[in-house]
């Protein structure tokens, strides 16, 4: 059985998320959510509530699931929308500023 749980529009730039994603790639639920609690980034916590939510949709699809033998079966961070800006520069320039988003996808499974 696998659930899944999906974030847009996350005020940060998908490398700096991917950093953390590629930490927890893998592992159990319990043992990446201590991993993702001892992380100090912004996308750590972002994901670790993904994460939450992602064995909270298990529970509704199926509530007899153990949520200790789930594990995180898929979990990529794809670029959202970007918000673009216009900086003043000397001499009546401007500059373009990108502010990028984020789209965070998890799946979660309990079968090898």
């Amino acid at each position: 059985m696998e659930s899944k749980a999906t974030v847009d529009f996350i005020r940060m730039s998908p490398r700096k998320m991917r950093l953390v994603a590629d930490e927890v790639r893998g592992y159990e639920y319990p043992e990446a959510a201590d991993i993702l609690r001892a992380i100090p980034r912004k996308s750590a916590r972002i994901i670790l509530k993904a994460l939450n939510s992602a064995v909270a949709n298990a529970r509704v699809l199926n509530p007899e699931v153990d949520v200790n033998t789930l594990y995180i079966r898929k979990i990529f961070i794809d670029a959202g929308p970007m918000l673009k800006r216009i900086m003043p520069r000397a001499r009546g320039r401007g500059d373009r500023i990108l502010k990028r988003t984020s789209r965070l996808t998890i799946v979660l499974s309990d079968e090898n």
